[in-house]
């Protein structure tokens, strides 16, 4: 029998990654491991910099969510001056932030997560993608494009491109919004509104015929770890985090985000780059965590927005009381995440100073230590700098909120090879369910590192001894 079946890399997530599964000598899958290959020097790469240019470098870190790892870099470098924003700066982050966290859910659940809900998880890898659904439903694929166009536009209109935009800086933000910037968004609202509207229900319409997959694809109980507003509904920018367990209790309340290291820590394995953070009260592995949206649907108590409270309280209905604890639902919050967003977008378009010009305060360092925060499309981000008395970077550390669903991504690939990998009878359906489980969480690897050209897939199998027992490829 085999002992071990390696997937490398997964494909339709961002960034390098395969996974190992490990096989015993009765046949059957024993563990299964999820490797991220690629290593993020970035920490390093800061170290004797101006802090001030850590907003514009740190969105470089990512073509994906450029704007959360600035936004994160912007509020630390606030707080070395220690200097509250101007009330339009905040609004406009806030409103730059949305529009991020709409195109990246956009991207993951039409682009990377549509072809396996729509087309099935066993159809032939050469359809099982975006085009293949452009094909099969286009009003619904190109609804997708659109609605991530609109958070893109929404990001260039304020940062000036759509990545990697040099626009949120310590104190602020470099330039107001225009009013015919405003009445552009205010257009593309309903539009984008209606198109997260029918994912929500194509999406509910299809859950009936995938019993399996949300039971195996990562359901298991853990913390789970979000930023809530003052009365505790989502909070995306500005607010204190909450940890609420399986059952649905509120582990920790009001927790300060800028002291994150007193209650998260970071642990690293032999087999991956990426660190593993846990819950520091309950040690390693113990305090194993997701974070997400996921983890925000399960911590608010409200979404805030009348389209996604209602959403969100039929989101809780899934359950007996507890959390939702099946991986397999990231989806579906993802979802309500975007109509959120959506409804977000309008109200703060809509506020009375908006277009005010006084967008950034001026200030000289005042702090050595500076800590940001914000929920990004993946899960709360930590920027935590260390600066010298002239300002140098002295040091960095970055808590990405994929390295925090860590453990519970190698859970989730454990559970569904467990469940759906026959080893004698290995199919290509088999190990897309292993990947999926994955999709589920929408890593985000890419940081700092490049692909070019194309990504086949490779499987073997070998015996103890190594002897090649059989290869499935896709190009």
């Amino acid at each position: 029998m085999p002992d071990k079946i390696l997937i490398s890399p997964v494909t339709r997530i961002e960034g390098h990654a395969k996974i190992s599964i490990y096989v015993d000598d009765a046949g059957q899958v024993d563990s299964a491991q999820f490797h991220v290959v690629e290593f993020r020097g970035f920490e390093k790469l800061c170290e004797g910099r101006p802090f001030h240019e850590m907003p514009a470098l740190m969105a470089r870190i990512c073509g994906i969510c450029p704007v959360s790892h600035m936004l994160a870099s912007a509020k630390a470098c606030d707080v070395l001056l220690g200097v509250e924003i101007p009330v339009t700066a905040e609004l406009l982050r806030r409103l730059m932030n949305y529009g991020q966290i709409l195109q990246s859910h956009a991207l993951s659940f039409f682009h990377l997560s549509s072809p396996d809900l729509l087309l099935g998880f066993d159809s032939a890898p050469a359809r099982r993608n975006f085009f293949a659904l452009l094909e099969e439903d286009p009003d619904f694929a190109r609804r997708g494009i659109r609605l991530r166009k609109f958070g893109q536009r929404i990001i260039e209109l304020l940062g000036g491109k759509r990545i990697h935009p040099s626009w949120a800086v310590a104190g602020g933000v470099l330039e107001p919004l225009t009013a015919a910037a405003r009445a552009e968004i205010l257009t593309g609202v309903p539009e984008a509104r209606e198109s997260v509207r029918i994912a929500t229900e194509r999406l509910k319409s299809i859950l009936d015929q995938y019993p399996e997959e949300i039971e195996h694809l990562g359901t298991f109980p853990s913390l789970f770890l979000g930023m809530v507003s003052e009365n505790g509904g989502f909070e995306h920018y500005e607010g204190r985090i909450r940890i609420c367990d399986a059952e649905g209790n509120i582990v920790a309340e009001g927790l300060d985000p800028q002291r994150h290291f007193t209650y998260i820590g970071e642990a690293s394995e032999e087999f991956s780059y990426m660190k593993f953070p846990y819950y520091k009260p309950l040690g390693y592995p113990g305090g194993i965590y997701r974070v997400g949206p996921l983890a925000r649907c399960n911590t608010a108590s409200h979404a805030g927005t009348p389209l996604a409270n209602r959403e969100l309280r039929e989101f809780k209905q899934r359950t007996a009381g507890g959390a939702v604890c099946q991986s397999f639902h990231y989806h579906l919050a993802r979802l309500i995440e975007m109509l959120h967003c959506v409804e977000r977008i309008e109200e703060i378009c809509g506020e009375p100073g908006i277009l005010d010009s006084h967008v950034r305060t001026q200030a000289g360092q005042n702090r050595t230590v500076g800590v940001g925060a914000s929920e990004a499309p993946r899960g709360i981000l930590f920027h935590h700098y260390e600066v010298d008395d002239i300002g140098l970077m002295k040091k960095a550390n970055l808590v990405i909120a994929t390295c925090q669903n860590n453990l519970a991504m190698n859970k989730a690939v454990e559970q569904a090879a467990k469940r759906f990998v026959n080893p004698a009878r290995l199919t290509e359906g088999m190990l897309n369910r292993v990947e999926a489980a994955i999709r589920c969480y929408d890593p985000c690897l890419s940081c700092s590192t490049h692909a070019f050209g194309q990504m086949p897939l490779e499987v073997e199998i070998r015996d103890h001894s190594g002897n090649l027992l059989s290869r499935f490829t896709r190009e």
